[in-house]
Order: C-alpha cells, then structure tokens, then sequence
C-alpha cells in the first residue's frame, strides 16, 4: 500500500489552526488534514478551506462516553471496492471465440472411461448447455423460475452416475448462466458521468475511464475486461490448466487493449502516454467490473440541509436512535456553548440548569433540522450533561483508532462513524 502522503495534524489551539480560520493564507501544500476537536463553526470554516484546496479532511471528535468520525473529500474512487457477494467472471452466457472453441473440443456424451465424464469442468458443461438451451428457445436464456428449474433439470440430465461433482457444481452454479450480459448500471452510470470526457486536468482514474467506455463501446461488445481468474472446480489437470490459460490469455489481450487506450487518451489531452504506471491500469482492468465512485457532501451542506427522512428513520430505529440522539446532542452542545460561553454540564453546579437548557437546545435545532415533534430522550439529555465535554483517555484512544484506520484506507473508501459506550 502506497502511504507517501502529506499529513497534518490540526488541533483547537494549534497555530496552524489559529492561521487556517484566520483567514490567512494557508499554504495548503500537504494532501490530508486531520482535524480534532472542533466546534461546529470551526468544522464548516476548515471544510470549505480543505474543499476549494482539493485536501482530504478527517474530522475526529471524543466527547464524554461519545465520538464520530467524518470524512470530507469532493469524490473518491475506489478500485478494488471488494463487495460482499460478487460472480465470478466466466461469461458462461456470452463466451468469447476461444472458450468456445475449447467447449467444443470436449465431449459430454463420453461414457468411457468414467472418469472422463467425471472430470470435465463445470465451466465447459454450463457452456455447452447454454448454447443447446439457446438452439431450443429462439436464441434465449432461461429466464423465468420455471424455465430456470426445466435448466437445472436438463443439466441433470447429462449425469450417467449420481456420484459426478462436476455435474453437481454445475446445477449449483446455474444461476450463473442466468446472469446478466454486459456491465452493471453502477459501470454504466460511471462511463456516462461528465468526468469521462477528460481533459489536461483529469485524474488518472478518470482516464481510465474513459478508456474503458471506449473498450466497452468496440472490442468488449458490452462488456468490461475479462478478470481472468477461475474458481476451483472438479476438473482433471489437463482441464483446469487450460481452461485457466484461455481466462488468462484473454484478459491479458484486454488489458493490452485498454493500456493502448490509455496512452493514446493522455497523448490526446497532452499528458505523458506513460504516466499512469501499468500495475495500475491493469489492477483498474481487473476490478472494471466492480468500480465505485463516492461524492460526499460538504459538511455545512449536512449541518444545513439534512436528510429530514433519515434523521426520522434513524431517531425511530430501536438499534441507531442511541447513535442518532448523540449525533443530534453533539451539534446541541456545540450551540449551547456558544450561547452560554461553556459546554453543558462542564463545571460543577447548575446540573439542573444545564440539563433544562440542553433540552431546549435540542428541541430547537431538531426544528432548525425540520423534524418537527421528534424528540429526545432525557437519558441521552442527562448522559451528554454528564459528560462535560470531557475527554475519556479511553474513549479517545479508541476513537482516535477508528480515525487511523480510515485514514489508511483512504484512498479505497470512507465511512462516517457515530459510536456510544457504557
């Protein structure tokens, strides 16, 4: 992982702080800011600095028994966005010249000697059933539950003994010929964003973008670069080997067409044909299919334009109305200690007072957000004057390690966070 960053660390009293809301000239030569314990108003002044100066800005804050992390970045591509539940990509619904040629090579009536039967790849006999199911149904896929099962079935039917894992790997991997053609709609909407059109000042991953629209639009025929690795299947060797060099060969021959496509695209806006590094290209390659763009909004435009629906969802929610109540009572406090010149609860006496006050804080900017008749409950109230705006060297530590972690990973995604602890 590539850590060769600028970094800052700002603080409430640091004198770089001081300059940066002071509106002098900051000098934003360093690329990520890291900014803790800000009030409200800080929090939005040094947002719109890092914003117009194109910096990464990690915001942390530790409060009593409460913290959160927010990140804040115009966009933020991410590569290698390692989803949950993703196909492997073998196009068993659209296979190139080369699979098919090697599909047609295999023979799976063969019945001697056995093992032969029992050893040819799942990949092959999904292939060759795809295309006689096409041959039978004007050209089509299965399509329908009914059609999907009658798929299955003549699957099964191919076995000549009951103990074939390959034939058993192949009906648990139909599903996969039933799969769309072509990329995804979170591809299609990347390819069609107005940041394709590079220019002189486009980002590398824009350009590859770029170029991959064009893949996409000739040699892919609708389809992304080929990723080029297999899964494990019961297969003999010679099998497996070959199937594994034909994925390969095919997405070594994609990528060479996108990194062409690249280098005639930077010649194009006058940049260096060679400046994207070719490990990156071909890492772009082989995630095309699982590419992600985040846009974050700007921190006054979440302080000053929620999303009223969700605050409500989150405020109902028996597992994140803790979460959302603190969020909520973060922003009241800091509201309260600009009206009252200290935080609630933060020197000894007028607990009483403080509590009452919070209360109405709260309720008032709940207003301000437009959740008119939400409100919160008196627990939480208690708990943030209890607090005192203290920081717990606990709380902070573990704090402080959630907001190094994204730091590390920020240049593959970004969360938000907003934790209590008892």
């Amino acid at each position: 992982m590539d850590l060769r960053f600028n970094l800052v660390t700002l603080g409430t009293i640091s004198w770089s702080m001081r300059r940066v809301l002071a509106n002098q000239k900051p000098n934003l030569f360093f690329t990520l800011v890291i900014a803790t314990q800000l009030v409200e108003d800080s929090m939005l002044k040094l947002d719109r600095i890092c914003r117009d100066a194109n910096v990464k800005l990690v915001l942390v804050r530790s409060y009593g028994l409460a913290g959160f992390v927010r990140i804040s970045v115009k966009e933020h591509p991410i590569i290698d966005s390692k989803p949950d539940h993703f196909l492997d990509d073998l196009r068993l619904n659209n296979p190139w010249p080369e699979l098919k040629s090697f599909v047609e090579t295999i023979d799976l009536n063969v019945s001697e000697p056995a093992a032969a039967h029992k050893h040819i790849p799942y990949v092959v006999i999904l292939v060759k059933m795809a295309e006689e199911w096409a041959q039978s149904h004007s050209g089509n896929l299965p399509s329908t539950r009914e059609e999907k099962k009658e798929f299955k079935d003549l699957v099964k039917s191919k076995m000549v003994s009951t103990d074939e894992d390959n034939y058993k790997e192949a009906i648990e991997a139909a599903f996969k010929v039933f799969a769309p053609r072509g990329i995804s709609s979170e591809v299609q909407k990347l390819i069609n964003d107005s940041c394709a059109e590079v220019n002189s000042n486009s980002s590398a991953f824009w350009v590859m973008v770029a170029a991959l629209k064009e893949f996409v639009l000739n040699e892919g025929g609708g389809e992304a670069p080929l990723e080029g690795s297999i899964p494990d299947m019961t297969s003999s060797t010679e099998h497996y080997i070959n199937l594994q060099k034909i994925y390969l060969a095919k997405a070594e021959a994609d990528f060479l067409v996108i990194e062409e496509r690249v280098k005639n695209i930077l010649k194009k806006i006058g940049r260096d044909p060679s400046s994207i590094p070719k490990p990156t290209i071909k890492s772009f390659c082989k995630n095309a299919r699982k590419l992600k763009l985040c846009r974050y909004r700007m921190v006054e435009d979440e302080f000053r334009n929620p999303s009223v629906t969700e605050i409500q969802k989150y405020l109902a929610d028996e597992d994140y109305s803790g979460a959302m109540g603190f969020y909520i009572l973060l922003r009241a406090a800091d509201r309260f200690a600009a009206n009252y010149n200290k935080f609630p609860g933060q020197f000894d006496g007028g607990m009483d007072e403080d509590i009452s006050r919070l209360k109405t804080t709260a309720l008032s900017l709940l207003t301000d957000l437009g959740c008119n008749g939400s409100v919160l409950p008196d627990d939480l109230i208690h708990e943030m004057c209890r607090f005192g705006a203290s920081e717990i060297h606990v709380v902070s530590a573990f704090v402080g390690g959630i907001a190094s972690q994204e730091v590390i990973k920020v240049r593959f995604i970004f969360l938000s966070h907003c934790f209590k602890f008892s």
